[in-house]
């Protein structure tokens, strides 16, 4: 029974399914898009909506040439021809089995007529499931997706050893349904990530640093998470996050690192820099700790941190703009406890210029890196992050606190002490901005006086 809550998909795809209707082809919504009908409260249609077809290639694109308003062929040697009409895309891909070869990244595409064939060669079962468009609407289900939905079991439509061999990437994907629906993976699917994951290395950094992407971007991604540590797939592309699993005190056995990091990605939003500067933040910890007298240390873990954070988003091709914030996350998570004393004006205007346009992401890091089941500790914790951005907001309301600079510019400074450009004026503006850090906005009189005592102080012979 096909539930009202589809009838957006099939208006969204109605005219196209009659095209191919009336060329004598079916066309079926696919993937997520069906999935979803089940699986939320509130399915929607997908900008990107997945169909597939018993068209081949080249009468797909004959089908759509003088429909859509554009039409886009990058696809078509693997069967997908791109479409778009009145604002909405279309992604039409014919019947198909691929597979990799043992040795290659690239799948192997073979054109088919059946589709229960096509979907036994799908991820998993909740994925294998086809809306039959145009004048027979159906449901077509042959591998059980809507009851393992129903079960909140994750299987696959094959064999995992087939499944997992035709694309070493799904072992990663599982992790994100696990994760997104709650989902108990099937004993065999465990088993054959367990003896498979090796295979993972065929598949490209990018695909890896995608799917990683869309796994901490769910609701609850530690599910996933605990997945991959437990089946060992996480050794191939993260080997640091395993490496967590020690306790912080072997003696009082307080909570181990990696259940701690876990903990904290699931408690931040789910921003995709913020989440992965929540799983690198403690990843110096194992390289930097010691015991001594006092118990446990892990002194500059976030230095050490930041720089295999940085190692390690390079090897997954992460783009300089998320290396570069997630390494500074990691590197400033602690700054906050360095302020034990109380927060001078001095020392909020250093910590928001470090921070800089991630003050607010460092805060919330900052926050949810207490998982302290002590609840004075915690309320203790809280309240001081209150007082400190109460603090940011006065200062923000009496000086240019995010965009804390000297008070005079390169120019002012060499027409004040007369000097060329070079090497001096450098040295010059950074006395400025320090004294701008230290007591805030002096005005351009006392600061001029200020800059020429510095000079002769530094310089008597000039």
């Amino acid at each position: 029974m096909i539930p009202t809550r589809a009838q957006a998909l099939v208006d969204a795809t109605a005219e196209l399914a009659g095209l191919f209707d009336d060329a004598g082809h079916r066309l079926y919504a696919v993937g997520g898009s069906v999935r979803d009908l089940f699986a939320t409260d509130e399915p929607s249609v997908d900008a990107d909506i997945d169909l597939t077809t018993d068209a081949l290639p080249d009468q797909t694109e004959k089908i759509v040439g003088g429909w859509a308003d554009a039409v886009w062929l990058q696809g078509k040697r693997w069967g997908t021809i791109g479409a778009r009409h009145a604002g909405q895309t279309f992604e039409i891909t014919t019947h198909r089995a691929e597979a990799y070869n043992p040795d290659s990244r690239k799948p192997e595409v073979v054109f088919g007529h059946s589709i229960e064939v096509d979907l036994s060669r799908r991820d998993f079962t909740i994925n294998a499931m086809a809306l039959q468009l145009g004048q027979t609407l159906e449901l077509i289900d042959p591998y059980g997706g809507l009851d393992d939905l129903a079960g909140r079991r994750l299987r696959t439509p094959l064999d995992p050893e087939i499944s997992f061999s035709d694309d070493p990437l799904r072992m990663l994907r599982a992790a994100r349904f696990i994760a997104r629906f709650a989902l108990e993976p099937d004993e065999s699917l465990v088993t054959a990530v367990g003896a498979m994951h090796d295979r993972l290395a065929i598949v490209s950094a990018e695909r890896i640093r995608d799917e990683l992407g869309r796994l901490l971007v769910v609701g609850r991604p530690s599910d996933g998470l605990w997945f991959v540590v437990n089946t060992g797939l996480a050794a191939e592309f993260l080997p640091e996050l395993p490496g967590l699993a020690l306790e912080q005190d072997p003696i009082h056995r307080h909570k181990d690192v990696l259940a701690h990091t876990l903990a904290v990605v699931d408690k931040t939003r789910p921003d995709r820099r913020l989440r992965l500067a929540a799983l690198l933040h403690d990843i110096g910890k194992p390289r930097t700790r010691d015991f001594g007298p006092g118990g446990v240390t892990f002194h500059h873990h976030e230095v050490v941190g930041a720089r295999m954070a940085r190692d390690r988003m390079a090897a997954l091709r992460f783009p300089n703009d998320d290396v570069e914030t997630v390494t500074r996350l990691v590197e400033l998570h602690l700054r906050f406890h360095t302020y034990r004393l109380g927060w001078t004006d001095r020392a909020v205007r250093r910590y928001v210029r470090d921070a800089g346009p991630l003050l607010e992401q460092l805060n919330e890091l900052t926050r949810c890196d207490c998982t302290t089941r002590n609840a004075a500790k915690a309320r203790a914790l809280g309240q001081r992050m209150d007082e400190l951005e109460a603090r940011i907001e006065e200062l923000r309301a009496e000086e240019e606190l995010d965009a804390i600079r000297p008070e005079l510019d390169g120019r002012q400074v060499m027409d004040q002490l007369g000097l060329a450009p070079g090497p001096a004026v450098g040295q010059a503006l950074e006395f400025l901005l320090e004294l701008r850090l230290e007591e805030g906005p002096l005005g351009e009189d006392e600061v001029r006086r200020r800059l020429d005592a510095w000079w002769a102080q530094t310089h008597p012979s000039s």
